[in-house]
């Protein structure tokens, strides 16, 4: 009686487990392709550890502008760095991102400003740290407050196929993320960044992506074209970056280390005195 009963159940179990198999349903066609067009895109990330460069800086505030030439060095998932020239030879400036904190030096007036992410308004409020600057950098995509975008991650991500682009997006409370990917290389073009308040107004970001070359294989933008606008300020501010011979050089001190002739200043202060440089 007893191994009768185990049969009879375990047929019925099997006969649930067959009932809930068939009702599991299908991945779309159009599912399918958003996942795979979203693995091409995260694919296209480089593999090196170090990526440097000379660059060409420009910055543009109202009717402020000013270019200078200089360095960007990166080390993947330690820091970010923007040396900025005057006369081609002398260090007037220097942008440093690292995981705990983002550094100005003036090296001119001997004036910095150290804080970190969450003494930064438009940083705090948007999730964003340094994994998501890196990837700005680095053109690829990112998730607020992940370090990486694995294969888990990439199901957060909805995305619209279009003729020649893809939009990707991502929202999350008063938050809108957007990347504009061309559909046949996954290359990505442009990054959008939205922080929607009823009361402090509209602050954004874009990141535009042009003039791409192979590195390690991979399509890797020589041209960087940033513009940030927030209703903190009237001014929209505009950032570019050209890169010419992109390398992997190791040898360079990853944080830099200021002597004591040099005066923190405040941090409401950092963009009056980066123009001044």
């Amino acid at each position: 009686m007893a191994l009768g009963l185990l049969l009879v159940t375990a047929c019925g179990t099997k006969k649930k487990v067959a009932e809930v198999a068939t009702t599991t349903p299908e991945k779309t066609q159009e599912v399918v392709q958003q996942e795979k067009f979203l693995q091409k895109v995260n694919d296209n990330a480089l593999y090196s550890k170090f990526l440097t460069s000379k660059v060409k800086f420009r910055i543009q505030v109202g009717p402020q502008d000013m270019t200078l030439t200089g360095n960007l060095k990166m080390k993947r998932d330690d820091v970010i760095r923007l040396q900025l020239m005057a006369f081609g030879f002398v260090e007037a400036g220097r942008l440093e991102f690292t995981k705990d904190y983002v550094m100005i030096i003036d090296r001119i007036n001997k004036q910095y400003i150290r804080a970190n992410y969450n003494q930064l308004d438009f940083l705090r409020n948007s999730g964003l740290n340094f994994y998501s600057l890196q990837a700005l950098f680095w053109n690829e995509l990112f998730m607020p407050s992940e370090t990486k975008v694995t294969d888990e991650v990439l199901k957060n991500y909805s995305s619209s196929v279009g003729d020649d682009n893809v939009v990707i997006t991502y929202e999350r409370d008063k938050m809108s993320y957007k990347w504009l990917a061309e559909q046949s290389t996954g290359r990505i073009q442009m990054a959008n960044i939205i922080y929607k308040d009823k009361i402090h107004g509209q602050t954004q970001l874009n990141w535009d992506y042009s003039d791409f070359t192979q590195v390690d294989r991979k399509p890797f933008p020589k041209k960087h074209n940033v513009t940030f606008t927030s209703p903190a300020s009237t001014k929209e501010v505009k950032v570019g970056l050209t890169l010419n011979y992109i390398e992997h050089d190791e040898e360079w001190e990853t944080r830099t280390e200021l002597s004591g002739s040099y005066t923190q200043v405040s941090v409401s202060d950092i963009l009056r005195r980066f123009m001044a440089l």
